[in-house]
Parts: structure tokens; sequence; C-alpha cells
């Protein structure tokens, strides 16, 4: 045939002919098939095919006098033009022998699918596509659920004119692509009934971090449209590549989607060939993807990023859309891309990292909040567009705020200062876009064309994790630019302290030899939210509690209360391991005083009035409590999976706020019981040295646990008698205090005695540089200090190194 090639036919070398889409579709067929991948088979109508069709109907220069002179910033002559042409191109009948060749090329399909005429699916491909430094997302049309030659004939004409939609010409003019040497193949796939089941989209690399050891995974019910182009907000899954390779199943994030709509086929008949259902309430409360599911596809990303790698001779990253068939429940991968953002922030900027942070921490009002793009701020008024035939109101430096940007919004887009979208995630089209050409935005802000107004003046937040935060007023902030070169090695290891595993990626990115605390609490009050023991009891079948229906709506997804807690607990803390994974991270066990238990959902039902809550019920004396232990074995059960199911040997374990080593004995063999024991595949078990009785009595606890972290904040507090949380006796709380500099010494003295650990992660090293010195000056083990303090630390701690040598 002279205008069709099927996909077993073509590779990565065909792009001039058949767009990068339809080449890697080629390239995987023949490469990756023979790997494991699944991937349906179909055909590609050449570019040459395209140039005949306006060739023949001498419509060629007509389109080049048409975009003379056109400036894409003037969007109304843009949408004027753009129309003309695709007027233009549907108005021109497909030559007689180019129609022939497509639907011989139909049947052969169709009959290799034991079908009359098989449901294909008609995607567009660019000869410039898929570049690893763009990625033309979304700027071509693709149809899905396509059946018989007039439907056929139709959509594959609908395609060519997308060629000329005004996204297109604008993203082709503002990246410097002449509109004559872009040409458009179109790709005829046979469909997988995931309308049935479910699709989505997933990167071989994280696309905020641009962190290379994780697979991100969104899915929602139906076909794939929804989450490419934003429709749903989808679940979201990631999964650690180098454990995953080694046989484990380490899925370190779970996140359930508002999956509000599916996309199934419509009936016969019908004026378009989908449409979208309401999802049940069963299917919205539920993961659309199994375990195996994430996992197998996670492994795909892994053999196809490795494929396009060694291909590319340097390390190039996937962007992958994939399907699951509902009847066969087999998984296809049906389109996969160089990602374009991250790859080449890594390739030419390996030095300098960017953080966005506020001037200063005042308290600011949240409006709405949804998932980040981006990780920038932005401020400015908000303008809501609610239809994109008004987006020439916009003005340069607004927020953007709509139901849902896809590419045809670009033009906007590059004049805004952020974006606010009511529905999406953070692999649809216009997530894509947005951090393409470097705007922050937030997707899946449900509710914010309703509760924000054009002119209100608000201030966009990206850079604050995976939630992104819209807040009232206008908020300065500065960048932030951290240089990574000539820091110097340091003998002392120089740790970070992190509550956020959203913030984790992020961070493992600045210089650290690991993780020195690793807190608890964040993962419990965010994403646990109800109280531990309320979960307990409705494990155990009560459900007379009041906060009943809440906490239900909770767990949706998991399968009881108490594989909830024990893989949102694994989930937090596999995420803060995977990302400084094989570095040591050391995860320190719940902390909370009764006060903030009782804040927190059906807490005030199980917590007592404790005159003085920092004195009291927490910690180990919490642990094994007739009370509290079914809970804490909970907790241990998830830490024990983040090791052993997810293989992240690197997480260490360290206990707080231990009065006696009687307790110490008790809170070990609770341990022990449930998986974590010291010496067990590396496994080390330390304790917060942050009582006096614990620098007193080092040597009888240095006998049971594999070292110490002072905890300086709570040591300070019980050694100078100081309420760190009193006003009035504040100004005397001060880890400078000689007495408090004896206590650290004493205790990295008995470490250095006994041969064990010895590290610091209190708030004493980040605020006050001599402290730090005194302790590499005695010999510490580890210095643990917040993210924002490490790199000035790191420099001095290693230019006191070198002079301590001489």
């Amino acid at each position: 045939m002279k205008y069709i090639k099927f996909f077993k036919e073509l590779n990565n070398k065909d792009v001039p002919l058949v767009g990068g889409k339809n080449a890697s579709i080629g390239e995987m067929f023949q490469e990756l098939i023979p790997a494991g991948i699944k991937v349906p088979n179909g055909f590609a109508i050449t570019s040459d095919a395209y140039w005949y069709l306006l060739n023949n109907g001498g419509i060629k220069e007509k389109i080049i006098e048409l975009l003379k002179d056109v400036d894409v910033t003037e969007i109304d002559v843009l949408k004027t033009r753009s129309k003309k042409i695709r007027e233009l191109i549907f108005g021109t009948p497909f030559p007689s022998d180019l129609r022939d060749e497509i639907f011989e090329a139909y049947k052969i399909l169709s009959d290799e699918y034991g079908m009359k005429e098989a449901d294909v699916a008609v995607r567009s491909s660019a000869t410039a596509e898929d570049l690893p430094d763009a990625s033309f997302a979304g700027q071509q049309d693709t149809y899905l659920s396509i059946k018989g030659q007039t439907e056929l004939i139709h959509y594959i004409k609908s395609c060519f004119a997308s060629l000329f939609t005004d996204r297109a010409v604008s993203y082709r003019a503002s990246r410097g692509f002449d509109h004559f040497k872009v040409a458009l193949s179109v790709g005829v796939q046979k469909m997988v009934r995931s309308d049935k089941g479910s699709s989505g989209v997933m990167f071989s690399i994280d696309t905020e971090t641009g962190f290379k050891d994780a697979v991100f995974i969104t899915s929602s019910w139906g076909l794939g449209e929804n989450v490419v182009g934003g429709t749903v907000n989808p679940d979201e899954f990631y999964v650690f590549k180098p454990t995953l390779q080694d046989g484990k199943r380490p899925i370190i994030k779970r996140q359930l989607g508002h999956k509000n709509v599916k996309m199934v086929y419509a009936p016969k008949g019908s004026d378009h060939p989908t449409k979208n259902i309401a999802t049940t309430q069963k299917e919205m409360q539920s993961f659309s993807l199994t375990d195996e599911d994430i996992l197998t596809l996670a492994r795909y990303a892994i053999i196809i990023e490795k494929h396009y790698t060694k291909e590319a001779g340097e390390y190039r990253p996937m962007d992958m859309e994939w399907a699951k068939d509902g009847d066969s429940g087999e998984i296809f991968i049906v389109q996969a891309r160089p990602e374009t953002v991250q790859s080449q922030k890594n390739k030419n900027n390996t030095q300098v990292i960017e953080k966005y942070k506020f001037k200063n921490n005042d308290e600011k009002e949240i409006l709405i909040q949804g998932r980040a793009t981006g990780g920038k701020i932005g401020h400015g008024k908000v303008r809501i567009i609610n239809d994109i035939e008004h987006m020439n109101t916009f003005k340069e430096g607004e927020i953007l705020v709509t139901d849902n940007t896809d590419p045809d919004w670009e033009p906007a887009m590059k004049k805004a200062a952020a974006v606010i979208t009511n529905r999406g995630g953070r692999t649809c089209h216009a997530a894509i876009v947005a951090r393409e050409i470097g705007v922050p935005a937030i997707v899946g802000a449900v509710g914010a064309t309703d509760r924000l107004y054009t002119g209100m003046e608000v201030t966009v937040s990206c850079a604050e994790g995976e939630e992104g935060y819209v807040y009232a007023g206008i908020h300065d902030y500065e960048v932030e630019q951290i240089k990574l070169d000539n820091i110097g090695n340091t003998k002392t290891k120089v740790y970070m302290n992190i509550g956020n595993p959203e913030k984790a990626f992020s961070f493992a990115q600045m210089p650290n030899d690991g993780v020195g605390l690793a807190r608890m609490e964040l993962i419990i009050l965010n994403q646990i939210k109800a109280h531990p023991l309320a979960l307990v009891d409705i494990q155990n079948g009560k459900t007379n509690i009041p906060e009943y229906p809440e906490i239900q709506k909770l767990i949706s997804g998991y399968d009881n209360p108490k594989d909830f807690f024990i893989k949102k607990i694994a989930e937090g803390m596999g995420m803060i391991a995977a990302a400084f994974y094989p570095k040591p991270v050391i995860v320190r066990t719940s902390d909370f005083k009764s006060n903030e238990y009782r804040g927190m959902i059906a807490g005030a039902g199980y917590e007592p009035q404790e005159e003085n809550p920092m004195l009291g019920y927490r910690g180990a004396s919490r642990y094994y409590s007739d009370l509290y232990r079914t809970a804490f074995e909970w907790e241990i059960q998830a830490l024990a999976m983040v090791r052993e199911e997810m293989g992240l040997t690197n997480m260490k374990v360290m206990i707080p706020f231990l009065r006696t080593p009687e307790e110490g004995i008790k809170v070990l063999e609770i341990l022990r019981r449930n998986g974590l024991e010291s010496g067990k595949n590396g496994l080390e078990i330390y304790v917060m040295c942050e009582l006096p009785v614990n620098v007193i009595l080092a040597d009888e606890f240095l006998n049971l646990f594999d070292g110490f972290s002072i905890g300086s904040n709570d040591l300070t507090q019980l050694t100078l008698g100081v309420d760190r949380d009193g006003q009035l006796v504040s100004h005397i709380f001060d880890e400078r205090n000689p007495a408090m500099l004896e206590m650290f010494k004493r205790a990295i003295k008995a470490c250095q005695k006994h041969n064990k650990y010895c590290g610091i992660c209190g708030q004493a090293p980040s605020d006050y540089p001599e402290v730090a010195e005194f302790l590499v000056r005695e010999g510490i083990s580890s210095i643990s200090l917040n993210p924002d303090s490490i790199v000035e630390t790191w420099t001095r701690i290693a230019q006191l190194e070198k002079t301590l040598k001489q």
C-alpha cells in the first residue's frame, strides 16, 4: 500500500512518515511485545496522505495565505483564520485511491479480530510531536469507538483538520515550528474495551519533582479520554522502581480520586461515538485498579523506559497511556512518548534547585485546594471564564479560573500568573502544558468557579507538596536558588527532618545523607484523620460511634479500618523511605499527646483530660497500655510492611519518650511480635534521648537499643524545667545553656563507649550554628536538620571538620 503502514512495519525511525505517536506504537509492537508488553494492533495513514490531500485538493496555497502574518496573541484573529483552514480541509474530498487503501487496511484489521467492522481509536500523530523537548500534548485530536467505513473516513479527516485548531497553531508558533514542516499522520488502532474497565496515564518519573525512581499512575473508570482531557479527578498511585525490580510490592501511594463520570460507548445511531455517564457510588468509592494491576503497569513502565533509554543513548523517562479491558482483564499500552518537562530540567539544570517559598509564615486563609502542578507560587486578580469563546477577555498577569482547561486554552495560560480548574488530575493535558510553559496550576479544585469571583485577589501556591492551595489576598514570596555544587563532604552525617511525605521527593534532591527524623504524626493527622482507637472499634464491629459515617467515608477504597490504617501509614513512611533510598531513614513512632489526639475525628471519646499532656500519656507508655496497644501494633505492622513487602530496608525505627528501661523491654517485645526485631534484615532500633533519665541511665538504655537520637526540644524542657510552650518563661528555654551542652556531651560519650549510633534530631542545630559546631567537635554521628537550613549548615560543618583536621 502506498499510504498505509501497519504497526508491525514501523519503528521510531519513521517519525517523518507517521509522526511520533504512530512511530512509537510501531516501536513497541516490534520490540516490546516480545518483552511482555501488550499493544493493540492497527495501522497508520502516512503523512504522504496528508500532503496528497492538500495538494490534490489545491488548498495548500490557500492555507499558507491564511496563516501569513498571524499573531497568535490576537485570539480573535487566530480563531477566525484557523476555522477557515479547517473548513477548507473538510470541504476537500479524499482521492479515491487513498480512500480505497484505508478501507482495505480497515478490513484486514477487522478480520484479524474476527469482526465485520472493528471498533477503533482514530488518533492524530503529528510528524513533530512527542519529541523529548516538546510534547505537543493534546494539540491534535483523538476519536474513540469509531466503527464502519463512513465514520472512519469522517474522523480521519477530522484528525487532519485538527492540525489547525487555535491551540495547535499557537503551540507551534510559540515553539518555533514551521507550520508546513509539520504534517499529520493518523493512527487507526483496535479499541480496548476499557469502557467496561478502566484506563489512564502513567509516567516513569515523578511529574512534579523529576524523582526518577517512581512510576506515577493515574486511573479512572471507563475510556481514557476523561483522564487525558481532565474531565475527572483520577485515582493516583506511586510505585518504587528499584525494589519492584527485586520482586517486592512497593506501592508507596494510593490516592482515591473523585471519579464522578465515566466514558462509555454510545448507542448506535447517536450523534457521537462515546458518551459520559455517572459512576455509581461504589465506583466512586473504590480504586479503579487492583494492586496487581498497579504493579503490572509499573513493570510495563520500567520495560518501556529501559528500551527507549537504550535506544536514545541517554536517560529517557516516558509518558504512557494505558487501558484495561473489562472483558478480559488484560492491560494494554496504547501510547508511549518521551516525558518533556522533568527530563529536560534534569539535563539542563543539575546544579541548581529553585525553591518557591513565602516571605513570612503568617496565617493564610485557604479558599480552596486541589492537586498542585508546577511547584511555583503566583498571585493576582481572578478572572473566571466558563466559555472558551470569552478567552479574549483574559489579561496578562491574571489568575485563570475555569471548569477545565485543555490545550485550547494555551494562549491564555501563557499570560496567566496561575491557573485553577474545577476538574482534572496531574496527568491531564492541561497539567502537562502548564508544566511545559512554567505556570503554576491547581487542577481538580472542586467548586473553584463557584467559590472564587472575578476581580478577587488571591495567591496560588503549588510549592507545598502535592496539595495546591488558593489563599485569600496577595502574599509575597521569594525564589531561593540552592546551588548544589562544591559544598564539600563531611564525616558527620547530615540528615534531614521530614514530616510530610508529599515533600519527600523534592527534599531528597537537596544534599543529605538520609533522614534523621521521619515524623509519624503528620501522616496520622492528614491521612488517617480518625482516632486510631475509633478505627479499632469499628474493625471489631462497633457501629454506634457518632462519627461512624464520616469514618466510613474516610476508609473508602480500603478493605476495612485496619487495612486503611496500616496501608496509609505504610504508604506515607514508604514514600519517605523510597525518596531517600538506600540512605537511612529513621522513623519515629507516633508521639501525639492526649490533647492532640482529642482533636482527631472521634478523639474526644477516647482521650483523657490531662492537666499537663506534655508529661502525661504519650510515647512508649501509651504503646504497651491495655487501652492503646492494638493501635500501636497496627502501626508496627505498617512499618514491617514498608521493610518486608515494599523492600525498603533502609528504614530504621526510633521509640520516643521512653521513661525507664523496663518500658523499653515491653515495647521491644511488641515490636518483635509484630515483625520488627533488631538485627533482622539489617534493622536498627533507636531510642529518643529526650529525658534526663535517658542520659543518666544511658548504659542501661544502650544495652537494649542500637543507639540514641537526641531530642533536644524535650531534653531542654525537662532539664531546665521550662514549659517549651509557656510564653512567660520562654526566654529561659535555650539549648545553648551549659547544662544542655553537658547533657549532649554525656549522651555522645555513652554511645561512643558502647560503639553505637548517636544522632540529634531536635531543633537546636537548625536554630543555632554554635550548637551544631559543638556537636561536631564532640564527635556526634549525625545531625538532622530542617530542610531550609541544611545547605548552610552542611557547608559550615565541612569547613569546621577541615579546620579540626589541621
